[in-house]
């Protein structure tokens, strides 16, 4: 029969298909305070490498002392001995360039706005995750420059990754997310040639 049907929901139980999901504000400014303690040990693989290099060239080092070693068996030893310490010195350079390296983005991305939500998730170790595998791949590491990229789109350090997060950077008068203070409305006064000033509130 025409007309007849279930009965329509109530307008409060309604379900809109265009409703906007809701996003959390991130402060414009990052966040502020103290930043982490870095969580991580230094680049064990790298710290080898350079210790077994070292190692390398203390043992060449010694064997030129030798009194037996002489004419092309000496010279090739101290070339041998070269190649080590050049090695050893290239390593060492790299540990302390990524070392420097891991401090200054590590103190960089406490500061933005994403980091609110890093520290009320407690994603410390994620987070210097990200610097490790970014730090190899600003030194030319391929490799750890994809693994960079697969941890930043999960901290939301790119348009799209925020997206799917729901985090967006706030407006300066919107609710933020994390322990930012709320500024209130500055009171208007009106001028003294305006009409209105003789107006007040009568209880």
């Amino acid at each position: 029969m025409g007309g007849m049907g279930p009965a329509p929901k109530p307008e409060g139980a309604r379900r809109r298909r265009n409703a906007s999901i809701a996003m959390t504000p991130l402060p414009k400014d990052g966040r502020k305070g103290r930043t982490p303690k870095w969580p991580l040990l230094d680049d064990v693989v790298l710290t080898a490498r350079r210790d077994s290099a070292l190692r390398k060239a203390d043992e060449l080092e010694l064997a030129l002392l030798e009194p037996t070693l002489k004419g092309r068996a000496k010279a090739a030893a101290e070339k041998k001995a070269d190649t080590a310490r050049e090695a050893a010195l290239i390593l060492t350079k790299q540990l302390e360039a990524q070392q420097l390296l891991e401090g200054e983005l590590w103190r960089e991305l406490w500061k933005t706005p994403q980091a609110v939500m890093w520290e009320q998730l407690r994603w410390t170790r994620e987070v210097a995750q990200y610097v490790r595998w970014k730090s190899r791949a600003e030194a030319g590491d391929l490799d750890a420059a994809k693994e960079a990229r697969q941890l930043g789109d999960r901290l939301g350090l790119t348009p799209l990754s925020m997206l799917r997060l729901r985090w967006k950077v706030a407006d300066p008068d919107e609710g933020m997310a994390g322990p930012q203070a709320r500024r209130k409305p500055a009171t208007r006064r009106p001028r003294p040639d305006d009409p209105r000033a003789a107006l007040h509130v009568v209880e």
